[in-house]
């Protein structure tokens, strides 16, 4: 369950920096406004995000996969709730352009890196399934992010923050505080029955063991049935290139720039859409009217029960 949880807050954080271009815009207290940014200056920022993401997702997953990836998971969110939290106190748009490149750099890796996690508890017939949820807990994320942003609003010039600063100190703080915690919820991969858990190293000797997810006769089944988990083989250098050969990637690979491409698109730049169709709408309108996209699309989203 930290999964769903884990990856609701990178999804929050991507559409927190497209919905504070039109947050309290009428009072001029909107992110372009406060920045001083041009319309280039903004869609580089958020261009900059996806460079550090595809340059290190690859990396970041196979350091994954010879460390713990209960702790990497935990990292992931632990980081992006602090990138998030620094995005309340961007005063120039070097500021933002820097930000939104380290967001990436340590969210990469989080959607593929869930797959991966899930895979050492599940088998093939249950794995789809579970990806549904966590896929299914993104759009109700971004839908959660719209109706909140209203609120946010409502506390523009509190404290001296305008309102898409609380927006990023609050969820920024709340990730954070998740990160932490996934340390002790999520369950680290599953053992050889009988084994006990290696002697940790460096900084993994300081952090928190939590019990094994499957004891007794639940660890028997599932060292029975999926032995593939515990006796992995290191990859190397020639099982990435077997991997890049595979020409039955490279057409999936073109079909979901299609998908994600129109979905990133909607995401950050939805609510200056929707301000454009009425210049007549308030800010909080455009927040209220920004959530129904995702919950339309909620129904027609690969429900889990059809990923089985």
């Amino acid at each position: 369950r930290g999964g769903d949880w884990s990856s609701d807050v990178c999804s929050s954080d991507l559409s927190n920096v497209g919905l504070s271009q039109t947050m309290n815009a009428d009072v001029h207290h909107d992110l372009a406004t406060i920045l001083n940014l041009t319309a280039k200056q903004v869609s580089l920022g958020l261009a900059l995000f996806y460079v550090s993401y595809v340059v290190f997702d690859l990396p970041s997953n196979l350091i994954m996969s010879r460390l713990s990836p209960r702790v990497w998971m935990a990292r992931i969110v632990f980081a992006v709730g602090v990138i998030g939290a620094c995005f309340a106190a961007i005063k120039a748009a070097w500021s933002l352009f820097l930000l939104r490149f380290l967001l990436g750099v340590v969210t990469a890796g989080m959607w593929p890196g869930m797959a991966y996690y899930l895979t050492l508890f599940y088998p093939p017939s249950r794995t789809g399934k579970r990806i549904g949820y966590y896929f299914s807990a993104a759009q109700l994320s971004a839908a959660v992010v719209g109706l909140v942003s209203a609120g946010f609003q409502k506390m523009d010039g509190l404290r001296g923050l305008v309102g898409f600063q609380w927006m990023f100190l609050v969820y920024g703080v709340l990730g954070a505080a998740l990160g932490i915690a996934l340390l002790w919820w999520l369950p680290e991969r599953p053992l050889v029955p009988g084994q006990t858990a290696p002697e940790k190293k460096g900084l993994l000797r300081w952090l928190p063991s939590p019990a094994p997810i499957l004891t007794g006769e639940d660890a028997e089944i599932h060292y029975r049935d999926l032995g593939r988990v515990y006796h992995v083989r290191p990859w190397t250098a020639r099982d990435l290139l077997r991997v890049l050969a595979d020409w039955r990637l490279w057409p999936l690979v073109i079909m979901y720039f299609g998908v994600v491409g129109v979905g990133i698109g909607t995401q950050l730049y939805g609510s200056v859409i929707i301000a454009g169709i009425d210049p007549g709408f308030s800010s909080i309108t455009v927040s209220l009217l920004f959530a129904p996209i995702w919950i339309v699309r909620l129904p027609f989203y690969p429900s889990p029960s059809k990923l089985c």
